[in-house]
């Protein structure tokens, strides 16, 4: 061999090593052997829960699903999106690592789905920093304290359910009594840095509706809305809601002060119910299973304040009371689990009162370690004489109540005009936080105008 021939025999050797990388592996696939309604079983492989899996249909393409549970050797998966194309002995491909999503600035003012692809007009979501949608757990005893205000624009919320940066609360009604426009007033007069809301169940004409009627172009800017309506299914509706708190949590940690509004609470655990019962776990509690309940307190935690200095995450949930039932079991856990609830009344609804902010039956738990005591005075001396004026409410049409035997029902009576309209807001009306203070303050300092 000559010298001239060693450096190009040198050089195809080298070429010959760097392609053995685009060398395909071998890789061990399971097959499809059962579709029942939405659950697909597998075999022929070993499956992890929670593991991504692609399914092969008979166009060719592959199906996103995702490992939920197993009995032997029998997988259990769900698909991400709908069915179509499924064949029996179709390729069943386990995926490594967790989901994972790309995230960074350029997600403000855009519409994604619950696997972070773009549901409007602008560009593909490329680049960014790449986050697990499971991040680990935060120590309690490192959590920031609930000590600073939220200016929401809602003024009987501000002066009297004060919501502290870092507070999970939840709007807690029956259908069509005004959860979503209650949430919309909050959206678009927030003082937050980043609103991210979530739209989970809902039906699919609110999605455009929500971000044309509740989002002024300066909240588009600093909005990110994740949808998954109703006719999704129940896994994209799970991811949707996942990817809602991951997205809040990325920005939180950031140092900005986060917003997250989800609509609703509800369709997550229906969602989650779906997936047990197809599983073959036993309903428990008006048909709800057991794991619906050990996961919504893993979801709520993931809301709140994290040991970082800056940054904040203030987590709004509606919940819906079926058949407008306080005693819902979806109502009660998330009432046991989250910092304070704001009931809306179908009876003030129904009587033109907006928002129908049910006062006494509404709490925050965080409002006396964020605002001065002289406001949470003020605040229950105004529950006490509207639970007041509410016991003689039904007596004063028929006679039954005469003034002048009891100062505080006296009182209640006469001063119950200005509580009913301190507690009136038009949904296009933005009131801010110290603005409902003084005029809370106004109440008690004039009494009888």
């Amino acid at each position: 061999m000559t010298n001239s021939a060693s450096p190009l025999l040198h050089d195809r050797l080298n070429d010959a090593i760097a392609s053995l990388n685009l060398v395909p592996v071998a890789r061990v696939t399971g097959r499809l052997v059962k579709v029942n309604g939405l659950m697909l079983q597998a075999v022929g492989c070993r499956f992890k829960l929670e593991q991504r899996c692609l399914v092969e249909t008979d166009e060719g393409n592959m199906i996103e699903a995702q490992v939920v549970g197993f009995d032997h050797n029998i997988a259990y998966l769900m698909p991400v999106r709908q069915l179509g194309g499924l064949f029996a002995g179709a390729k069943v491909i386990p995926l490594d690592g967790d989901s994972s999503v790309n995230l960074g600035n350029h997600w403000l003012g855009r519409v994604v789905n619950g696997l972070g692809e773009a549901l409007d007009d602008g560009a593909v979501l490329k680049g960014g920093e790449r986050v697990s949608l499971e991040p680990k757990p935060i120590n309690p005893l490192k959590r920031r304290p609930v000590d600073t205000p939220l200016d929401v624009g809602v003024r009987a919320i501000n002066g009297l359910l004060t919501v502290g940066k870092g507070q999970r609360i939840g709007l807690m009604a029956g259908s069509g009594v005004g959860k979503s426009v209650l949430m919309g007033m909050i959206t678009q007069n927030t003082e937050a840095d980043v609103i991210v809301v979530g739209l989970i169940g809902e039906r699919g004409r609110e999605v455009r509706e929500f971000i044309e009627r509740n989002l002024t172009p300066e909240a588009r800017k600093k909005a990110v809305i994740i949808a998954a309506p109703a006719d999704e299914s129940p896994l994209m509706r799970l991811r949707a809601t996942l990817l809602c708190h991951r997205v809040a949590e990325y920005f939180r940690d950031k140092g900005n002060d986060v917003l997250l509004l989800m609509d609703s609470l509800t369709r997550y655990a229906m969602a989650q119910r779906e997936i047990a019962l197809a599983l073959g776990e036993p309903p428990a509690s008006r048909g709800y299973p057991p794991s619906v309940f050990s996961v919504l307190p893993q979801l709520l935690e993931r809301a709140g304040n994290s040991e970082h200095p800056d940054g904040s995450l203030t987590a709004i949930y509606t919940v819906l009371a079926e058949g407008d039932d306080q005693q819902d079991p979806v109502v009660d856990s998330a009432r046991a689990i989250l910092d304070g609830h704001v009931v809306l009344s179908r009876t003030l609804a129904e009587q033109g009162h907006y928002p129908a902010i049910d006062i006494n039956a509404s709490i925050s738990r965080c409002m006396s370690g964020c605002t001065p005591e002289v406001q949470s005075t003020l605040a229950n001396q105004f529950r006490q004489l509207y639970s007041n004026y509410l016991q003689v409410k039904e007596l004063l049409p028929l006679g039954g109540y005469q003034p002048g035997q009891d100062p505080e029902l006296d009182q209640a009576v006469a001063m119950h005009p200005q509580l009913k309209t301190y507690l009136l807001q038009a949904a296009n009306e933005a009131v801010d936080f110290q603005t409902s203070l003084t005029q809370l303050a106004q109440l008690f300092q004039n009494p009888n105008p």
